[in-house]
């Protein structure tokens, strides 16, 4: 068998399209100039970074002034989840100590978060941080497919809500969330309890999986607040941006210089700020016709291997996910071993073992949907991308069923399919009802912290 090299991990990070490495190159050599400055050189990079914010917000269709570049989705993130909670928190307490954020009166609160148990660990540890602040979080649980209900988000909702963030799409097993749904929730609560578009609660989505497969018109999917990145799309790494509508304040994480509307402060990464304008651009502009036929190739992929291997479930809703997305769980066999193998075949792919190679605690997505430890232990993920073919989809399919039977014969674990429990030597205790929130800290599924 030939080696080829097949790259199925994607929603990791993707190569930056020589198209937008062409559009970067002069913002390195010629065009240099620091966008706060008021000679030529920086009144040229300024107009360019203007220009890039005008090509970003016609594909959100928002307006520029409503986006804030930054240095990653994770900033991005950490930006909206940790600025809102506290620029209300502040306003309440200096309004005075009688007034709620709402302006609605009563005493002042401490603030209350809601987040999905699936969400992305930018996400999970930031609302960490704000409960360690004194903040309130409620961290709702999802059904079997990934999915957030509408309704659960509704029946969360309190007085001291100021944000709600639920993903767009799951980054390890794909579903796709009803955004629209749980934003029309949300709005309607606040008409209901008198609250104009421009008060407490927002909801902000991670967006950063669904950028280049999903329409992220801000304005159809009504969030207030919106985060996506570059190195997603086959734009550079390092660079993000937070859409935040007119009306949400946000108290700033980065001090200095008052850049980005004295919310990001720094000198702008013109050179990537452009190349994640023009990733975009491209992915949104290929979106259908790139998703149709990566659906046809994901689609094959799981058929092949639920034909050709025994005992393996796949993660994630079966219809309802992003078109580049397989995550099965290939039960008795540890996800790690597997993909030591692929990659001597030269396949790279990713496991739900771990959120990162420092960590042993099995994926909290995984868990969260239901599946014992075992099954998150077990889990493979192979996001295909614009460079995945029909011959690498066979090539993995050759490969896969010889590396699971060599692998199965040596492991210590046996998974009864239908009862959902390990027996071996290597099996945990209370394996179906396990539930870990994101690794550290610990979460309570559907509980307040």
């Amino acid at each position: 068998m030939m080696k080829r090299s097949v790259y199925l991990d994607c929603a990791a990070t993707t190569p930056v399209d020589p198209r937008v490495l062409a559009a970067m190159r002069p913002y390195f050599e010629q065009e240099y100039g620091n966008p706060s400055s008021l000679y030529e050189a920086g009144r040229s990079a300024k107009e360019a970074l203007d220009g890039a914010r005008k090509r970003v917000a016609a594909v959100l269709g928002c307006s520029p002034d409503e986006l804030i570049f930054t240095g990653s989705g994770t900033e991005s993130d950490n930006m909206a989840i940790l600025g809102v909670p506290r620029w209300y928190r502040r306003k309440s307490e200096s309004v005075s100590p009688v007034i709620s954020a709402s302006g609605t009166g009563g005493p002042a609160h401490r603030g209350h978060v809601i987040i999905s148990a699936i969400e992305h660990h930018a996400v999970l540890n930031a609302a960490e941080h704000l409960r360690k602040e004194g903040f309130e979080v409620t961290v709702l649980p999802v059904d079997q497919y990934g999915f957030v209900s509408p309704e659960a988000v509704r029946a969360a909702l309190t007085p001291e809500t100021t944000l709600v963030s639920v993903m767009a799409a799951n980054n390890e097993i794909g579903t796709i969330e009803p955004i629209q749904e749980i934003g029309k929730a949300i709005r309607d609560w606040k008409r209901e309890q008198g609250r104009k578009p421009t008060e407490v609660p927002f909801f902000h989505t991670d967006a950063c999986q669904a950028a280049g497969a999903l329409d992220l018109n801000v304005q159809k999917l009504g969030v207030d607040l919106l985060t996506i990145n570059g190195s997603k799309i086959y734009g550079p790494k390092g660079t993000g941006v937070l859409y935040a509508r007119r009306g949400v304040r946000l108290e700033p994480l980065v001090y200095g210089g008052g850049q980005e509307q004295r919310l990001r402060s720094g000198t702008e990464n013109v050179p990537g700020i452009i190349g994640l304008a023009t990733a975009l651009e491209i992915a949104n502009t290929q979106r259908e016709a790139e998703g149709q036929r990566l659906a046809g190739l994901r689609d094959r992929l799981i058929a092949g291997i639920m034909e050709r291997i025994p005992k393996v479930v796949l993660n994630g809703h079966p219809t309802e996910r992003l078109p580049n997305n397989v995550n099965v769980s290939i039960l008795d066999i540890e996800g790690e071993a597997v993909l030591l193998y692929l990659d001597a075949y030269g396949i790279a792919a990713a496991t739900g073992s771990a959120c990162d190679s420092e960590s042993l605690d099995p994926s909290h997505v995984i868990v969260a949907i239901g599946r014992p430890y075992e099954y998150a232990h077990a889990s493979i993920r192979f996001t295909l991308g614009r460079s995945t073919t029909d011959e690498d989809v066979a090539y993995v399919l050759e490969v896969l069923p010889g590396i699971t039977e060599k692998l199965r014969k040596i492991s210590p674990v046996k998974l009864d399919l239908d009862a959902g429990k390990a027996v071996g030597s290597g099996a945990s205790k209370d394996t179906a009802s396990a539930f870990v929130g994101m690794g550290r800290p610990h979460w309570e599924k559907g509980k307040k912290c």
